[in-house]
């Protein structure tokens, strides 16, 4: 089961809007925000998979299908 994420979906898509939007590192803009440089990177690669930019992962949808087809197969 999935850990419930201590940052509301509300904080993360303005961490990632700032990462992405600003001329400053992941690493700058984390401190800023006062969390970890390495959960904002991977928040950014997550919003770039889910916009298209990145092909390199999963999609949140592609991801959230392929546990609801391993949920019915296991049944």
């Amino acid at each position: 089961m999935a850990r419930r994420s201590k940052y509301s979906p509300e904080f993360r898509e303005r961490a990632v809007r700032l990462a992405r939007e600003s001329d400053r590192s992941i690493a700058e803009v984390a401190r800023d925000l006062g969390i970890y440089y390495e959960t904002l990177r991977v928040w950014v690669r997550q919003a770039e998979a889910d916009d298209g930019t990145r092909s390199d992962r999963l999609s949140t949808a592609e991801r959230e299908e392929l546990v609801a087809l391993a949920e019915r197969t296991a049944t």
